[in-house]
């Protein structure tokens, strides 16, 4: 078996999603793997992964303001606030979400559904930088 690792960045420029399914299958090219997984890992605490519907935007920023309904800035209880009002939000929607994404791998191409595609999640109102790590695994 073989494995490629990678640190790729991604950027945001606000709250909401960005779509790097290309910087990843620009790894899987680069790794030269045909056959297995490919893991994707987020290093931040406030912002998160997600597989989404990638044709039609309405469905994340729906997705979106639903998430911003359960966890509201300015929550009276929250305690870690130095940062600004989004900093404990940002930090429970990461935790109700994920940070890591595995994906299957065949043929050279990413087993993703005609509509999917694979989406930082943003969840701080600020433009961020993040580190993603992704994985090739396999033949």
């Amino acid at each position: 078996m073989s494995i490629h690792q990678a640190t790729i960045s991604v950027s945001a420029r606000a709250q909401g999603t960005v779509e790097f399914t290309r910087e990843i299958e620009e790894q899987v090219s680069a790794s030269g793997i045909r056959n297995g997984l490919v893991h994707v890992f987020c290093q931040h605490t406030s912002c998160s992964l997600v597989i989404m519907e990638n044709a039609d935007p309405s469905a994340r920023r729906d997705l979106e303001r639903w998430l911003n309904r359960l966890v509201p800035e300015d929550d009276p209880d929250f305690e870690h606030t130095l940062e600004g009002p989004d900093d404990m939000p940002s930090h429970i929607k990461m935790a109700l979400t994920r940070t890591s994404e595995t994906l299957p791998l065949k043929d050279g191409e990413l087993q993703l559904g005609t509509w999917q595609g694979v989406f930082l999640w943003e969840h701080r109102s600020s433009p961020h930088r993040r580190r993603m790590i992704v994985t090739v695994m396999g033949e």
